[in-house]
């Protein structure tokens, strides 16, 4: 009975962490490959880096896309992109401004 309650702590601080670190982590990183897989052309983008362009070619073989920015076109892995950041710049652009009249 002893050896059970001097577990006891160790067995509630491996929960703890499952449920407020693993599992979170594991969730984060399902939505993150379901992002990069699917990407399609012409998406708008922020890579983790920074920089921003637009999707112009996917590679499936290699997992790789083409980015057009301002430079030019630049190749990149789908893991380098920003999924956050690209969200944010989609849905930003998705709204339509609605002006009030006066």
């Amino acid at each position: 009975m002893e050896s059970i309650s001097s577990l006891a702590p160790f067995l509630l601080m491996f929960v703890v962490i499952y449920f407020f670190m693993i599992r979170p982590q594991m969730k984060r990183q399902k939505q993150e490959k379901k992002f990069a897989a699917e990407l399609k052309k012409g998406d708008k983008v922020i890579t983790k880096s920074g920089m921003h362009g637009k999707v112009v070619e996917l590679n499936d073989s290699d997992s790789s896309c083409v980015i057009e920015t301002l430079a030019g076109k630049i190749k990149f892995e789908r893991s380098a992109i920003s999924m956050e950041m690209s969200q944010k710049l989609n849905t930003v652009a998705e709204k339509p401004v609605v002006k009030e009249k006066k």
